[in-house]
């Protein structure tokens, strides 16, 4: 499977670049790492946070897809629109938080502070490259 494969299926639209899109999701995505940062990471919070991190790096995604002339509507198809980027470690990881968030969310599956604390050190630093790489003149 490739991301054309995306368009052909419908699951991804081409479409204008939307700028007042691109600003209002990276502005959100700042406001929702800065209130993210203040949780503390437990066992009770662990599952919530995790979800909610994936989330800031799907809305980054979904900013880079617009100024690209993107609209995506599978998440899976961020997995695909970053290696058509030649951002296949990212890709990876992106895809393996992708299943982590399912898991937690679709069945129930726990996972650990630890855990958590871990994958949050990556997307902050995946968030942070990929701000600076597509999204500098968009802020």
């Amino acid at each position: 499977m490739n991301f054309d494969d995306f368009i052909k299926n419908g699951q991804v639209k081409k479409a204008s670049p939307d700028k007042a899109l691109i600003k209002s999701l990276v502005l959100t995505s700042k406001t929702d790492l800065s209130f993210l940062k203040n949780i503390s990471i437990n066992e009770n919070s662990a599952r919530k946070t995790m979800s909610n991190y994936y989330d800031v790096l799907r809305s980054i995604l979904e900013a880079i897809a617009s100024k690209h002339g993107y609209k995506i509507y599978s998440h899976e198809a961020f997995t695909y629109f970053l290696k058509k980027l030649s951002e296949p470690v990212i890709s990876e990881k992106f895809e393996r938080f992708r299943r982590i968030k399912n898991s937690i969310n679709y069945y129930g599956k726990n996972i650990s502070a630890e855990e958590v604390e871990e994958n949050i050190k990556e997307i902050n630093k995946i968030i942070v490259f990929l701000q600076k790489k597509y999204l500098d003149n968009e802020n």
